[in-house]
């Protein structure tokens, strides 16, 4: 996603705000996904203002705009990035690392609507996360930060 792209939760119909603004430069800022303490706590590391309960709320409707992706962690905790794609996906996340790829999965999704579909299911939405090593940390078992691409 392009920067100018990032603003797209303002044509929703979602007011921009400064704080919005502040959470959503955090979240540009990184590499990988981060939690909303991640976030919360890099706003008050810069001196920015914004409550927790704030930080919250507007990662709710970033999501929602399809801004930003989240997806929880092994241990349950909702974890937010930059949005890369505008099309539904999934996501495959080194455990060491960090690490994360999209991923798009039509296997997957025909599955999803069959299985749904035959048991009479509708508005059906479902998420799939993979969890693993990457390659990197497979072989080198030590960890890594790496970019995003």
């Amino acid at each position: 996603m392009k920067d100018e792209d990032v603003t797209r939760s303002e044509l929703k119909g979602s007011r921009n705000t400064w704080q919005r603004e502040a959470i959503l430069d955090v979240v540009k800022s990184s590499d990988g996904f981060l939690s909303a303490q991640d976030i919360f706590s890099k706003l008050r590391a810069a001196k920015t203002p914004v409550g927790l309960t704030t930080v919250y709320r507007h990662l709710q409707i970033l999501k929602e705009d399809n801004v930003i992706d989240s997806l929880k962690s092994p241990s349950g905790e909702t974890l937010y990035r930059l949005c890369v794609s505008e099309v539904h996906h999934h996501h495959i996340v080194c455990n060491l690392c960090g690490y994360s790829d999209e991923i798009e999965a039509p296997e997957v999704e025909k599955w999803v609507e069959q299985t749904s579909g035959s048991r009479g299911f509708t508005q059906v939405s479902h998420t799939v996360e993979i969890y693993g090593l990457c390659d990197r940390c497979s072989k080198t078992k030590t960890g890594h930060r790496r970019s995003r691409t």
